[in-house]
């Protein structure tokens, strides 16, 4: 449930959640208005007001809907992993993946517009980020236990993980020359080779990591599409 407003699985409610995302992804919070997005979704601006109470709460709905697709396709998926480095590993695959196909709109979101939101609504949303970083940190945290990836501090590898998940909307081109797959399995080898320990294999036995993540590498010149 959202903290205040409809449920995010009622479908026209979803419908105006994404289409608001898209505008203030576009225009920012502060440049669209709320008959801009009422006009967007084929509603009247009072028709709007039914399904939300005010801008801000819209915004926080739109950030809940987000980390909703967070835990709900990422976290929920991965938690009854036993390995925690597959755990991880799998963790960062879906964040990625659901980053790249859907929830580009509400990272954005999250990412710039969460000093906008104010008491309530900015606290709940806080913990349900800290969630994530603790899921992160407690993960990596008995992995290290195990021997199975360098004694690093905890903080530093959460971060690390999210600033490369959460950066890709930034440069990701759906019909750019790599594919989904070779994105989403460089990046894992890349930041997963930096955690192994010298010597020890970090996950089931496949293709080196180099030679994945050599395969990222542009064979065109730069700036061409990635």
């Amino acid at each position: 449930m959202t903290p205040v407003g409809r449920k995010p699985d009622d479908e026209r409610y979803r419908a105006i959640l994404e289409t608001a995302a898209r505008l203030i992804c576009e225009r920012g919070y502060e440049g669209t208005s709320m008959q801009e997005i009422a006009g967007a979704c084929r509603l009247t601006k009072a028709g709007l007001y039914h399904y939300i109470q005010n801008k801000e709460q819209l915004l926080s709905s739109i950030m809940s809907y987000g980390m909703d697709m967070f835990e709900g396709q990422v976290l929920a998926q991965v938690r009854d992993i036993a390995d925690p480095v597959e755990r991880l590993r799998a963790c960062m695959r879906r964040n990625i993946e659901l980053v790249m196909n859907g929830a580009s709109k509400e990272v954005v979101i999250i990412l710039h517009e969460h000093a906008t939101l104010t008491g309530e609504a900015r606290e709940y949303i806080d913990r349900r980020k800290k969630q994530y970083v603790r899921f992160i940190e407690e993960t990596f945290a008995e992995a290290v236990k195990l021997g199975r990836v360098r004694p690093l501090e905890p903080t530093i590898v959460a971060f690390s993980f999210l600033g490369m998940v959460l950066w890709v909307y930034k440069w990701f081109k759906p019909d750019g020359r790599l594919s989904e797959e070779q994105i989403v399995s460089g990046m894992v080898d890349l930041f997963f080779a930096g955690l192994a320990v010298p010597g020890a294999a970090s996950g089931p036995a496949s293709e080196p990591a180099s030679a994945q993540v050599l395969a990222l590498v542009p064979a065109v010149a730069v700036g061409d599409k990635p």
